[in-house]
């Protein structure tokens, strides 16, 4: 396992839409572990394929019980309610903005074993599912935040 590069906005990779995984390889395993590394040292939600270079449709959540979530090819098949909060991303670093989403989710995906499964989750988890969601179509919180605020260094 390794620690990558977390890509900041600007590079294209996190304007493509990701390709779909159509089998489970070393490569995707070494990529799911790499990510869960990346993502605990960053002390992040959620991080996506393309925040670490790769343009596949692979994501990791942070549940409410810091369980870590790994989902191959996800898709939101379900959603309801409304949340209205703050939120950031590890690839736009310093900027935070409101974004609406969904309060709760129902996400279809594949494991590492290339099972079909269901999860849901509510509040910051579902926000977490849309989040990382979006970065797989090219899609930043950034593009539908209101009230962007950036932090200052002093």
């Amino acid at each position: 396992m390794a620690i990558r590069n977390i890509v900041q906005v600007g590079d294209p990779v996190l304007r493509g839409k990701c390709r779909p995984v159509e089998e489970i390889t070393p490569r995707i395993l070494t990529l799911l572990d790499d990510m869960r590394e990346t993502l605990a040292y960053a002390d992040g939600a959620g991080l996506a394929a393309p925040q670490v270079g790769v343009r596949r449709r692979v994501v990791i959540v942070v549940d409410e019980n810091d369980k870590m979530i790994e989902l191959i090819n996800p898709e939101i098949i379900e959603q309801s309610g409304h949340q209205h909060e703050l939120e950031g991303c590890l690839s736009v670093p310093g900027r935070w903005g409101y974004t609406d989403r969904p309060m709760h989710v129902t996400v279809r995906a594949m494991d590492r074993e290339g099972n079909l499964f269901t999860v849901s989750g509510s509040g910051l988890t579902a926000r977490a599912f849309c989040h990382e969601i979006d970065h797989l179509d090219g899609i930043l919180f950034i593009d539908h935040a209101e009230e962007c605020k950036i932090e200052t260094q002093e």
